[in-house]
């Protein structure tokens, strides 16, 4: 039987281990399965739209495990007490087809979209960097300043948001971890002086929340908050202007902020930073952008990492969901054992 790492679990293991701890082996994680690019198979994720959100698929496997995850987005879900993104997932061993570790994803989701936006900002951002802009205090915020200051070292944090309870939100729950956070009034106020801005909102829409003449030289962008057709945050003249790295370009193309773009714009894959393939920052002016819309080999990672971290802990359970008969070719007999 499969073990189970559930919401209880995964809550036990952060706490065990502490946030920024399990940030740091995800980026690790993550760091060695992008050097092996080569050995997955990849491909743009599934995803059934409709007008209330986004249901998909990530699947991937590097022939050895197998790994999917089932995710959705539904912007309008917080009006009704609901979660915008839920998630689980699945490894399975490809010599056998048998899945061996169901985990929560929602969770792990926030952990590890926030621990590749901080293995990718290691890469881009200018040395120094002392000032970390949020707009959008959602689900995700929190992750993205504690995988910052686990990669980069920030505790400086200017936060804005529609919603003066998220932010207020924020500051409750970071400031006792020892963040230094600035609630602000418009965006002009939270990125001035910043030298990582995260945009990170929700609405399903064409948008562009932060522009050009917003950006002083050598910011780094972290865009998180465009991830399917339709939905961006960033004004395409900053784009153009900028040095943009992606997950999976031909996934981004068609979700990232630079489906705004013509197609041959030319894009930089995180992996071929990490291996020398491809220049990060090149200078102390450059404006970088990480255009990230979540790819499946990084939960892959996080599935792996924390199938790894738990394995032998009272964090999992057994999930009984194979069928396992005495005799292979004799499915009918649990049938019949179940009468019994």
């Amino acid at each position: 039987m499969p073990h189970l790492l559930d919401v209880p679990g995964m809550s036990r293991w952060i706490q065990r281990d502490g946030p920024e701890a399990v940030l740091t082996g995800l980026m690790q994680c993550l760091e060695e399965d992008l050097r092996r690019w080569d050995d997955f198979e990849k491909i743009p994720r599934v995803a059934s739209h409709t007008p209330f959100g986004v249901i998909e698929l990530m699947p991937t496997t590097d022939g050895e495990l197998y790994s999917f995850k089932y995710v959705n987005g539904h912007p309008m879900n917080p009006a009704r007490g609901l979660q915008t993104v839920t998630a689980f997932g699945v490894l399975a061993d490809v010599d056998n087809g048998y899945p061996i570790f169901f985990a929560e994803m929602t969770l792990l989701t926030a952990l590890r979209t926030a621990a590749q936006s901080a293995l990718a900002a290691r890469e881009l951002t200018r040395a120094g960097a002392q000032v970390h802009a949020l707009i959008g205090a959602g689900s995700q915020a929190e992750f993205q300043a504690l995988a910052m200051r686990a990669a980069l070292g920030i505790s400086r944090l200017r936060v804005v948001d529609l919603d003066s309870a998220a932010v207020e939100k924020v500051r409750r729950n970071l400031e006792p971890l020892g963040f230094e956070v600035v609630l602000c009034e418009s965006v002009d106020e939270a990125v001035a002086g910043a030298d990582v801005i995260t945009t990170c909102t929700a609405d399903k829409v064409r948008a562009a929340v932060l522009h050009h003449d917003q950006v002083r030289p050598g910011t780094h962008i972290n865009a998180i908050g465009g991830d399917c057709p339709g939905k961006t945050e960033i004004d395409p003249a900053l784009l153009a202007a900028s040095r943009v790295v992606v997950e999976f370009a031909p996934q981004t193309r068609i979700e990232g902020e630079i489906q705004q773009l013509p197609p041959e714009f030319e894009v930089t894959e995180l992996w071929q930073v990490l291996t020398g393939d491809a220049a990060g920052r090149t200078d102390d002016t450059e404006i970088t952008v990480f255009d990230s819309v979540g790819f499946a080999l990084a939960d892959f990672s996080a599935l792996r990492h924390a199938q790894q971290a738990t394995r032998g802990a009272e964090l999992l359970q057994w999930i009984d969901v194979i069928a396992d008969p005495d005799d292979p070719k004799d499915l009918f007999s649990l049938i019949a054992r179940a009468e019994r």
